[in-house]
């Protein structure tokens, strides 16, 4: 089999129901299945699965996980599933028809181990006036990608890792480089966001690469309870909260952690966290009342964020303010293999 489209999902049986309609159009004439992946659900969606099936244009499998959080729902899917190819789309996002196809081209055309594309907002509320219309630090709390016509690598040249909501992957990527770490990822009253790229940088350092392919295209209903000041707060704050994690674990950098370069184990800490970063919450703040002065809504909000993360950041650190990062991620994947040998 070709391809396996996986969706997690979680109490959104009628969404659910239209991404599937949706994904029944697919063009592709490759073989392909698709895996709904119940994420202890209360809702009516397995019999939205079930009544699917009946006339799906391919096999439509339904898994249960009883284990909250969409990446141990994926992680229960990968290897219960049979194609060559994972994609992984959200059961609130409508994919283009050729999407599949685009995908393999990418994967052909760069001899890559996996690609993702564009992710374009369908809005269903009113779009507020701090909410810029490109990328940046605001799409990222609402899942979109649009870097433009031309191909590049993710990972690279400031081009972050692809969205979940619209990624293709080989299988053989997997078994070389695992599954998630779903302590990384959302669950029950908390916006956790790293499991996505903490599986990619452990990936990058087993030399496994992936592009950023414009065509192919997948559409992500952003429903009005996102479009709030509140929401894009509580999410860098968690945002934030992750970034320390991950740094707990891989030692990268909490701000850029696609280009750590550090040895923290050799930076001064205070209270968990390295010193210079006890500046960067007050800059941010100087910034914020500048462009509040100045009316400039949108950098006053993006700055106002970016104080949400800090206060995150230092949360988690203080919590385990114990825990230090001895190791930076190259170290660490070297020694388990050094002992593993």
């Amino acid at each position: 089999m070709k391809f396996s489209v996986i969706i997690a999902t979680h109490n959104r049986a009628e969404s659910l129901r239209e991404t599937l309609a949706k994904l029944a159009e697919l063009a592709t004439k490759e073989e392909w299945e698709v895996i709904v992946v119940d994420n202890n659900s209360t809702d009516r969606t397995r019999a939205v699965i079930a009544d699917t099936a009946k006339h799906f244009p391919v096999e439509l499998r339904y898994l249960f996980e009883p284990e909250q959080g969409k990446f141990a729902a994926l992680n229960q899917a990968i290897p219960a599933s049979r194609g060559e190819i994972i994609a992984t789309i959200d059961d609130d996002a409508f994919a283009e028809n050729d999407w599949l196809d685009r995908a393999a081209e990418g994967l052909e055309r760069f001899g890559c181990d996996f690609v993702g594309g564009k992710v374009l907002p369908l809005w269903r509320g009113p779009q507020p006036v701090w909410l810029p219309n490109g990328p940046g630090l605001h799409w990222a709390v609402i899942a979109l990608m649009d870097f433009g016509l031309e191909p590049a690598e993710f990972g690279c040249n400031g081009i972050p890792w692809p969205l979940g909501v619209n990624e293709v992957t080989r299988r053989e990527a997997f078994t070389r480089v695992g599954l998630f770490d779903n302590q990384l990822g959302r669950k029950a009253g908390t916006l956790r966001n790293q499991a996505n790229r903490e599986w990619h940088l452990r990936a990058r350092e087993l030399g496994i690469r992936g592009f950023y392919i414009p065509e192919m295209v997948v559409h992500h209903v952003i429903s009005a309870d996102r479009l709030t000041k509140r929401y894009f707060r509580r999410w860098l704050y968690w945002h934030g909260v992750s970034r320390a994690i991950l740094y707990e674990k891989l030692g990268v950098d909490m701000e850029s952690p696609d280009d750590s370069e550090l040895d923290f184990s050799k930076v001064p800490h205070i209270a968990g966290v390295p010193r210079y970063l006890y500046r960067r919450p007050l800059q941010s703040f100087l910034k914020m009342v500048r462009e509040t002065a100045r009316r400039d809504v949108v950098t006053s909000f993006e700055h106002e964020l970016k104080l949400w993360f800090y206060a995150g950041v230092f949360k988690q650190r203080w919590k385990n303010r114990g825990v230090g990062s001895h190791l930076r991620l190259g170290q660490q994947h070297n020694q388990t293999s050094n002992g593993q040998s």
